[in-house]
């Protein structure tokens, strides 16, 4: 009987299909449905193809197959096929309000060998140094390997000489400053395309605003007092202190939610399990006391009830696998938050004073260091694996994952590098030139437009990476079940919400050719995290549909 009804369901949906193919003017016969995967009771596909997934760890119900986030994977093999010329994808998928991990790939086709193929995920990424960059943002992109992308400079927004924070809200990029010249103060700038910044405001008397992350709808902000010595620049006039969190209302406006006990900044916002938490760390210059500065949580507006601090800075705050990570500057510590004031030190990493960043790549956290130019990887309490040094760069500041590659910015030199495997990693561009100087920053990173984005020290200017086709939504995509569909067409990508185009790839990105790469095809799994969530209804055609299409498919 089972049989019986995903027969009659296959059919129903090719009879739907070319109707729909009719109704729309095209010719019939120009698309397949080439794998139809329900993920109800299996993962069987239900098209005479029977290109059949093999589930390891997957609970499947009648409301879809659950990926529990840390080793659900289903597997489909000879994959080539599925992906060759023009093709759609469409899935449903369901995450939850509250979250104690990153939300992960939905699904892979993708050699990091040879960086060719297909990724789409959700976006979660906090402990992009200050900033939470990405939050519940959708990504779908294509590669086929090629090395001839170039960094673009999108401008230097206001006077600034450090772009603290990068971070996506409601559709667009924001960008957190520091402006060290007398009389001057901290700014929020939003994005407007081209080397086009607008001033957003600046809410604070201090010198910076360093840190950005979206809450509950909301963009919030951070202030500090930063001196600029820890970058061997001159010494800021703007001695205010910092320490005071902001929501933005929209235009220039912003409301304050409180000072943050009696710190002089806040260095970094996370939200986890369905609240928002600040480290505090950075005290305003490298020998500034006291230096016993932990992570507060935010319980309304005027409310910072204190986490504790395991006699060391906590600075940056990191999520992964239900943990709440807190990011020292002070001995290579490394903690995880345990709840209440208490602690546990993961650390100290290996030939490493302080930690600066923290990415989550192939399901394993990746933190950034100084002195050595090194990325750690995290193997268990004191255990740390090396997974190489960038060049011969001295600190390793702002990480991200973009179409399948995980990337990490430097100092001295303010490069950008790819992580290739197995220790390597290649320079993909040197940021910031500016002469006579000691040290530059490529700092802070987000993913928007389909872009990698990255701010420097001390020009201040941010540029653009365009690797392959991208495609990202770059609103908040809602808890609860919503379906996804990506198309490739010979020169674009496209990215659909519930039948809606939401995003297509720029005019000017590269040209994409094979994407064959010998992989299996990989549900709830790719080069970010195991999926955090359920999975259902997976069906992939032999060519682009049009948004007409494919909400009439939706029906």
């Amino acid at each position: 009987m089972q049989i019986l009804l995903k027969w009659i369901q296959v059919q129903s949906q090719t009879l739907i299909l070319l109707l729909t193919f009719l109704t729309a003017g095209s010719a019939l016969g120009q698309v397949e449905l080439l794998g139809h995967w329900p993920l109800i009771d299996g993962a069987e596909d239900v098209t005479h193809n029977s290109r059949h997934g093999k589930a390891q760890h997957v609970k499947f119900t009648q409301d879809g197959a659950l990926f529990n986030g840390r080793d659900s994977i289903i597997s489909i093999e000879k994959a080539d096929t599925l992906f060759r010329g023009d093709f759609s994808i469409s899935v449903d998928v369901h995450t939850n309000d509250n979250l104690t991990d990153v939300i992960g790939d939905i699904l892979s086709y993708y050699d990091p060998e040879i960086r060719r193929g297909i990724n789409f995920s959700v976006m979660n990424y906090a402990g992009v140094t200050n900033a939470q960059s990405n939050w519940r943002n959708v990504h779908f992109g294509i590669s086929d390997g090629k090395d001839s992308a170039d960094w673009h400079d999108c401008g230097r927004p206001g006077e600034n000489m450090y772009v603290r924070s990068l971070t996506v809200f409601n559709g667009d990029l924001y960008a957190s400053t520091w402006e060290p010249a007398a009389g001057d103060r901290g700014h929020i700038y939003r994005y407007m395309g081209g080397k086009n910044w607008i001033d957003v405001g600046s809410p604070d008397p201090s010198n910076c605003i360093s840190t950005l992350a979206v809450y509950n709808g909301k963009l919030y902000a951070g202030s500090e007092l930063y001196s600029g010595g820890g970058s061997s620049l001159p010494l800021s006039t703007n001695d205010n202190h910092g320490g005071v969190v902001y929501r933005y209302e929209g235009g220039k406006r912003w409301t304050s939610m409180g000072k943050v006990a009696d710190v002089r900044s806040v260095s970094g916002l996370a939200v986890y399990d369905g609240k928002l938490y600040a480290g505090t760390g950075s005290t305003g210059a490298w020998r500034d006391t006291p230096r016993h500065r932990g992570m507060y949580r935010f319980d309304g507006p005027g409310k910072w009830t204190d986490c504790g601090c395991p006699d060391l800075r906590i600075v940056h705050l990191g999520v992964h696998n239900d943990k709440l990570f807190g990011l020292s500057y002070d001995d290579g510590g490394f903690f995880e938050y345990l709840g209440g004031e208490k602690w546990k030190q993961l650390g100290p990493i290996p030939e490493t004073t302080q930690a600066y960043a923290m990415a989550v790549y192939q399901s394993k956290v990746q933190v950034a260091t100084w002195p050595t130019g090194s990325v750690f990887e995290l193997n268990g309490a004191q255990d740390w694996i090396h997974k190489g040094r960038l060049g011969e760069e001295k600190e390793v500041m702002g990480m991200s994952i973009y179409n399948g590659s995980l990337y990490a910015g430097t100092l001295p030199l303010a490069s950008v590098y790819r992580y290739d495997g197995n220790s390597k990693w290649t320079n993909t561009g040197n940021l910031d030139t500016t002469p006579d100087v000691r040290y530059r920053r490529a700092w802070s990173m987000a993913v928007f437009n389909g872009k990698l984005f990255c701010g420097v020290l001390p020009s201040g200017h941010i540029y653009s990476l365009n690797v392959g086709q991208n495609a990202t939504y770059d609103k908040t995509l809602p808890a609860g079940w919503q379906t996804l569909t990506a198309t490739r067409a010979s020169d674009r990508v496209k990215l659909y919400l519930n039948g809606r185009l939401v995003a297509t790839s720029d005019a000017d990105s590269q040209s994409v050719d094979e994407l064959c790469n010998g992989m299996p095809l990989l549900i709830g799994s790719g080069q970010h995290d195991y999926f955090n969530g359920k999975i259902k209804n997976l069906r992939i055609y032999n060519n682009a549909l049009s948004e007409l299409q494919i909400r009439r498919l939706l029906k």
